[in-house]
């Protein structure tokens, strides 16, 4: 089981869709960028998890997530105010968690490694968070944003949407992951079932 257990959900959700999938790319700025700087730009980040389903073409062949696991769930107005006045959250820069979006220098370095593990610049870029709150049209339609990815699609997607998908297709064959195995064991016990599933609204 992975450490972080959406990062896990996500996994699920995506086989579950037919994806193949790897976890923690790192990627970090070409040393040729014109704006690259040593001190700033050594430590690599990571896309949690990417995704390609071969039997799909366009945006959605190739899905490259980020995992936000905030107990707080994830408050659409509060980060994009964040991220435009670059506000400190828990110690850190706000651009520090998505400077994928952010700093043209990192979007290059993003997009440059989907492409090299995927074969593909199209792809569809996906924060998954624990909860949501606000309006995901507001994310998911961001110019800025848009620009980074040279026009790919974003979506918000919350843990409970992935796992209400999952549950209608859950089978008695052992799942090949921890979580899987509990979800079933869980629907089976009548714990969980996909037509009393819901989560938690803001």
């Amino acid at each position: 089981m992975k450490e972080d257990v959406l990062e896990q959900v996500v996994d699920d959700y995506l086989q579950s869709k037919g994806y193949f999938t790897r976890h923690n790319v790192k990627f970090r700025p070409s040393k040729r960028h014109r704006d690259y700087e040593t001190k700033a730009d050594c430590v690599a980040s990571d896309i949690d998890v990417v995704g390609v389903n071969p039997r799909l073409r366009g945006s959605d062949r190739v899905w490259a997530v980020s995992c936000k696991s905030w107990q707080g769930g994830f408050r659409v107005g509060y980060q994009l105010t964040g991220l435009k006045e670059n506000k400190i959250h828990s110690g850190r820069e706000s651009l520090q968690g998505f400077r994928e979006l952010m700093v043209p220098k990192w979007s290059a370095a993003f997009r440059d490694e989907v492409s090299r593990l995927t074969g593909s610049r199209k792809f569809t870029y996906v924060t998954a968070v624990t909860w949501l709150s606000g309006d995901r049209s507001d994310w998911e339609n961001n110019p800025r944003f848009r620009k980074a990815l040279r026009g790919n699609p974003l979506r918000l997607i919350t843990l409970g949407e992935m796992v209400a998908e999952m549950l209608p297709v859950i089978t008695s064959t052992p799942a090949s992951s921890e979580l899987g195995r509990t979800l079933q064991l869980l629907r089976r016990a009548g714990v969980i079932q996909p037509g009393n599933f819901s989560e938690r609204k803001a």
